[in-house]
């Protein structure tokens, strides 16, 4: 395929996430919340936990800001889902070395969509909206 092609399909996948979020909502009972916003550009961030033990559950998340930080939030609820926090955190230190252009192997993700997100990493004004949603999921760990 193409680098053309490629680009314009990572472009769609992100924008997919972006006008048909996966996750998107809220619990209406109890459940943790952790809430981030990167005050350089407006984004905020809301996600919600049901948590088993040291497991996510379910994940939901809520909040305003650009197509790369709302599609990433998309794609971080479904790569976390059903794995232990710990796991998810390793995600998301893999996630944040793929922003800083480092080698990562894509296959880790269990989640091919966040590859799309790649190329942000040569935007690195964007970088921080692309990882708002995997910082705030590594605060669960803390609370």
């Amino acid at each position: 395929m193409s680098h053309i092609n490629l680009d314009t399909l990572y472009r769609q996948v992100i924008m997919d996430h972006y006008k048909h979020p996966r996750n998107r909502g809220t619990f209406d009972d109890d459940s943790l919340t952790v809430e981030m916003n990167n005050p350089t550009c407006g984004d905020r961030i809301f996600l919600q936990f049901k948590l088993d033990g040291d497991i996510v559950k379910d994940v939901k998340f809520t909040g305003e800001g650009c197509s790369i930080s709302l599609a990433s939030a998309s794609m971080m609820t479904q790569a976390i889902k059903g794995k232990k926090i710990e796991e998810s955190i390793k995600l998301s230190k893999l996630f944040s070395d793929m922003m800083l252009g480092k080698e990562v192997d894509i296959d880790e993700f269990g989640l091919e969509d966040i590859e799309a997100l790649q190329g942000v990493s040569n935007f690195p004004a964007r970088i921080k909206c692309a990882t708002l949603a995997w910082k705030a999921m590594e605060k669960v760990n803390k609370e």
